[in-house]
């Protein structure tokens, strides 16, 4: 990680993406060279000498206090994510020993999940639910989480560079497998915010070389992936829907939540749900039916659907 290069590319990027009148500027009309802010716009609404704020633009955050770091992250009408991000990146360059030491802990030490959380995975029988790591790795899931990311698994291409090799990693699927835009319709929103949740992690554990080596390889091996990432948007991914179109029960919408495990500070249990009574929990239901063996007991006789969970992954 270069982390100069990364405070540069973030600050620029969002200095750019913010115009004068949405900064409610008095003064905005006039041939411009840049498409959003002045640096001395930023250095003004942020209350600090425009050669300060250049040196912090250019990638030097020693010293920089939280105060100024808040005042910054109003003038450029930073979100929660990106503040985060940005204070992040302070922390980062002004680390001493024991913070840089914790620093190059990698992003998920742990290849498998406890026996506890694998309970809590089996008893979610009617929702699907998974864990995953700040890679982007699912390393266990239910059967039912299994059967809905059931392509991520038939995937060539999504598995872990990660020591797990019976764990699929999101990340790659999106990007390197073209069956990827099939399954998710909204592709270019869910991946936009893949990114942008891998950028906020890529700041919190820049020595893990796991995680490095797959963002140097999505970089490479997908435009897509170097386009947006160049974009340096920051997002937290903790709650929000997700359509998928299932090869074997079409489309299903599905809520989700993020749920932090306190003991497991790497790991994050993800659980769908669906509407009552809509469409996708009609379709949630029979892929529920499918993946515990079968439909036969329902009535519906659909032969592409009386398989088990086995047959398809």
């Amino acid at each position: 990680m270069d982390l100069q290069a990364d405070v540069k590319e973030f600050l620029t990027t969002r200095r750019n993406n913010l115009s004068p009148k949405n900064a409610g500027m008095p003064f905005y009309q006039g041939r411009r060279r840049v498409p959003g802010l002045r640096r001395e716009e930023v250095a003004m609404l942020a209350g600090m000498s425009v050669d300060y704020y250049t040196r912090l633009e250019r990638g030097n955050l020693s010293g920089v206090s939280d105060q100024v770091l808040s005042a910054l992250a109003q003038a450029l009408q930073l979100d929660e994510a990106e503040t985060t991000h940005l204070f992040d990146l302070s922390r980062l360059a002004n680390a001493g020993g024991a913070a840089r030491k914790k620093a190059q802990t990698p992003a998920a030490d742990k290849d498998s999940v406890r026996p506890e959380i694998r309970r809590i995975l089996d008893s979610m029988q009617d929702m699907p639910a998974f864990v995953r790591s700040e890679r982007r790795d699912i390393i266990a899931a239910n059967a039912l989480g299994r059967a809905l990311y059931s392509p991520l698994y038939e995937s060539k291409v999504s598995q872990t560079l990660g020591d797990n090799k019976d764990a699929v990693n999101v990340a790659r699927f999106t990007f390197l497998d073209p069956a990827a835009r099939d399954f998710f319709p909204e592709w270019e929103k869910m991946a936009g915010n893949l990114v942008a949740s891998l950028r906020a992690v890529a700041v919190k554990y820049p020595f893990d070389t796991t995680f490095s080596n797959m963002i140097g390889e999505l970089v490479t091996r997908s435009e897509d992936f170097a386009q947006m990432w160049a974009q340096h948007n920051v997002h937290l991914h903790r709650a929000g829907s997700k359509t998928v179109h299932h090869p074997l029960v079409g489309d299903i919408t599905l809520d989700f939540e993020t749920l932090v495990l306190p003991a497991e500070s790497e790991l994050a249990l993800i659980v769908y749900s669906a509407a009552p009574n809509s469409s996708s929990a009609d379709n949630l239901q029979l892929l529920a039916n499918w993946s515990v063996g079968g439909i036969a007991e329902t009535g519906n006789n659909s032969p592409s659907l009386n398989l088990s969970v086995e047959d398809s992954l």
